[in-house]
């Protein structure tokens, strides 16, 4: 998900997309553990997607007003 899809999301919608990357995340790591993972960028990939889904939610709490779309 590039940037600027994740800024047009609502709040609502920003907190279930990082809900859903947070579950992906928990079974890659279970597949890791078990052996299983073949792929292990999609580890550090994952991890960067959610730290991008904080990001904007931490900038719409520092600055409510220049919210695009906040429905």
């Amino acid at each position: 998900m590039k940037l600027r899809e994740i800024r047009e999301l609502s709040d609502d919608a920003l907190r279930a997309e990082l809900n859903d990357k947070k579950e992906e995340l928990m079974k890659l790591r279970f597949q890791q553990a078990s052996g299983e993972l073949q792929d292990f960028t999609r580890l550090r990939l994952m991890r960067r997607e959610i730290a991008r889904l904080y990001t904007i939610m931490r900038e719409r709490q520092q600055n409510p007003d220049s919210e695009v779309s906040n429905e």
